[in-house]
């Protein structure tokens, strides 16, 4: 499943690109005028700070090519990954505050990057909250050959073993890291993070039996492996089982009481973005959100469809921006 959409959607914004390669700015909408009325009326990019056939870019496809068959206009999607984020979010800071340039954030960008890394070149108040996309648990997943078939195994091992295995996850800063971090915390236990550029990465080494020990990172990617039994997926970060792989145990259930580690995705914007074009590309978005197929497809990648209005996504980022901010601070983390 996860091949088959992912495909689909490369080839959509490969196609989507070659289309709006030949289009020239637009001029801006005169005063007085409704900047909704007519939005969009040339091709709308999509900033992912991730490479592609992750959870991030897979999301914002999903919500690219809705946007694009239902308005008409090009939705090109432009994967600068780096600096777990940071690259594409500087970007898109950068870029006129009109909706014609919007990033599919994570928690770990907008939730935990402000508060890991020291010397940012953009900030959270650079930015609008659009629309809350989606969330998915974070996966404790090691290669099939590992001789660690439970999490209480792993953390055996790595207590009898400081230092000497590694995790590995999509960049300092995601989830995925700080998830560990917080493992780490939580388990008494000294774990070497091996950071990858994306979660295509992290699996290719995880595939290897001399890779790292564990992967820590989104669930989506892993799932057909881990179904293969190629991988085996130790325990879930989330207060509630999988429902696509309801036998994996959370952390909580392996020993860890009160651990919590998610990820949710999500449309901001530059700060003074006319409301109007948000809450367009609001309402829409939560339209797409609501269909049973869209919930369907997503529920197969084990996306749970979000939505809701700007004010509860900008309420989700401000409470994870205080939660993970001391786990940073407890565990001593830092990107500097």
């Amino acid at each position: 499943m996860t091949r088959r959409i992912n495909a689909g959607y490369l080839a959509a914004a490969l196609a989507a690109f070659v289309s709006a390669s030949g289009h020239g700015l637009a001029q801006a909408p005169s005063k007085g005028a409704d900047p909704a009325a007519d939005y969009p009326n040339r091709s709308v990019r999509f900033i992912v700070g991730f490479p592609p056939a992750g959870t991030t870019d897979i999301l914002a496809r999903v919500v690219a090519q809705h946007l694009g068959e239902r308005w008409g206009q090009t939705f090109v999607i432009d994967n600068r990954p780096g600096a777990g984020g940071n690259i594409g979010a500087e970007l898109a800071a950068r870029a006129n505050p009109d909706g014609y340039t919007m990033m599919m954030t994570t928690a770990g960008v907008s939730g935990i990057n402000p508060t890991l890394y020291r010397k940012l070149s953009w900030s959270p108040q650079n930015f609008e909250a659009v629309v809350a996309v989606g969330q998915t648990p974070n996966a404790f997943v090691v290669n099939a050959s590992s001789p660690h078939r439970t999490l209480k195994e792993f953390i055996a091992a790595a207590r009898a073993n400081p230092g000497k295995l590694a995790f590995g996850a999509p960049g300092i800063g995601t989830t995925g890291h700080l998830s560990g971090e917080l493992f780490k915390t939580m388990a008494g236990v000294d774990l070497t993070f091996a950071a990858f550029k994306g979660s295509a990465m992290v699996l290719s080494d995880l595939m290897t039996s001399s890779g790292i020990a564990m992967a820590i990172d989104n669930l989506p990617p892993y799932v057909p492996q881990i179904k293969s039994g190629k991988l085996r997926a130790l325990a879930m970060g989330t207060p509630k089982r999988s429902s696509i792989l309801p036998d994996v145990p959370t952390v909580e259930e392996a020993g860890l009481p009160g651990y919590l580690a998610y990820a949710w995705f999500g449309l901001i914007t530059q700060r003074g973005t006319p409301r109007a074009v948000i809450d367009k590309v609001n309402a829409e978005t939560n339209r797409l959100l609501a269909l049973p197929g869209t919930q369907a497809k997503l529920a197969d990648l084990s996306i749970e469809a979000m939505g809701g209005t700007p004010a509860d996504f900008n309420r989700l980022i401000d409470a994870e921006l205080k939660r993970w901010g001391e786990v940073v601070r407890k565990s001593g983390a830092n990107a500097d």
